[in-house]
């Protein structure tokens, strides 16, 4: 698998600081000052987006718990998801469905970055998480020429990033992936819309969608268990999911059926359990257009958070029981990262990130950046 290894550049915090809008054109990171600078602000809680810029341009940024943006850097395309190792000193970058490129910086050391190149006949799906160990990436991908879902696996501890080989995910169009807490299962939610690069993003497969979600041994790739919803929800895609604190997927739907149909958007599957449904509270039915964008959780678990993003609404729900908590009216808000035990950092598309500690209280803007629209996912990386 070919690879493209960034060139190191040098620069000090000081001329970081000084010369911040220069930064996006170059490939951060690498061989400076920064890192240190920033793990040494042991303090300071640090998230992760990928970003548009009005004047052209895809990246990512890392953003301080007052929603500055710290660093910048450039991507080839439009970014999706961020996947940050256990140890917070690995983040991976993927390119949004059907890109083929995921960027792998290392912020707090020297070690330059990387880029991996998706295996012929394969592109990425936006999303990855990395072992318990930090060694090894787990990255959702499309076989479109067998109409197959997989999981790439990755060697990120060397000089060089190898491919190590794929898991079937056994299912169609694998978006989100997640660990378990244990280490020893990979989760899987297979949204079940077939996809071809040469049809661009068309669906092609709306009537027959097979959505699931489903438990991979971590070693072998072996099936251990899966999970399907019902026959009359089969349009309703599976995407992102958040784990609660008893190892629970909270998973969050895009319906692709009809307009004035209502389906319920939230799940909570487990391997072994059968699958909740969560009803919306009735003044929301029908207001959210159908599709949850992002799905987190607070960092004691107990909290899940549900954007929706087409309804310019954020959900709020207790782990432990399914609760419905409350709702922020947010425009285009997508983006959910944890804060701290109850709070939330929130970002959307017209380049602002607020500030929540209560579902109940109203969401406080922190910082909107001019030129910037934040991707549909955000990612806490050092709490």
């Amino acid at each position: 698998m070919p690879l493209m290894v960034t060139r190191p550049v040098e620069f000090t915090r000081r001329a970081f600081l000084s010369a911040l809008g220069g930064l996006a054109a170059l490939p951060a990171f690498s061989g400076s000052s920064l890192g240190a600078s920033l793990l040494s602000s042991s303090d300071t809680p640090l998230f992760a987006s990928a970003f548009k810029k009005s004047a052209g341009g895809y990246g990512i940024a890392v953003l301080d718990d007052l929603g500055q943006i710290q660093v910048e850097i450039s991507l080839p395309g439009r970014g999706h998801g961020i996947a940050v190792s256990d140890t917070g000193d690995c983040l991976v970058a993927f390119a949004r469905r059907p890109g083929t490129f995921a960027i792998v910086a290392w912020p707090f050391s020297g070690k330059p970055m990387q880029t991996i190149v998706a295996a012929p006949g394969r592109h990425f799906y936006g999303h990855g998480c990395f072992s318990k160990d930090g060694r090894i990436l787990f990255a959702v991908e499309n076989d479109f020429a067998s109409a197959r879902g997989v999981v790439g696996v990755y060697d990120v501890s060397g000089e060089t990033i190898t491919r190590l080989g794929e898991f079937d995910s056994h299912g169609i169009g694998p978006h989100e992936i997640l660990l378990s807490p244990d280490g020893n299962v990979l989760i899987v939610a297979n949204g079940g819309i077939e996809t071809h690069p040469d049809h661009g993003r068309q669906k092609l497969n709306l009537e027959t969608m097979s959505p699931s979600v489903v438990f991979l041994d971590v070693k072998t790739g072996d099936l251990l268990a899966e999970q399907r919803l019902d026959k009359s929800l089969n349009q309703l895609s599976l995407r992102h999911m958040a784990l609660d604190g008893a190892g629970r997927a909270w998973v969050g739907g895009q319906f692709e059926g009809s307009k004035t149909d209502t389906p319920p958007l939230v799940a909570v599957i487990s391997r072994d359990e059968a699958t909740v449904l969560l009803d919306l509270p009735g003044k929301l039915v029908g207001q959210l257009e159908n599709y949850i964008g992002s799905v987190t959780a607070t960092t004691d678990q107990s909290v899940i958070a549900t954007s929706a993003p087409r309804g310019g609404k954020t959900l709020f729900w207790k782990a432990e029981t399914g609760d419905y908590l409350g709702h922020q009216n947010i425009s285009d808000g997508c983006g959910v990262a944890p804060f701290d035990q109850g709070s939330f950092l929130i970002s959307d598309g017209n380049g602002g990130v607020s500030y929540l500690s209560d579902p109940a209280e109203r969401a406080e803007i922190l910082a909107r950046p001019a030129g910037f629209a934040w991707d549909n996912h955000m990612t806490a990386f050092r709490i």
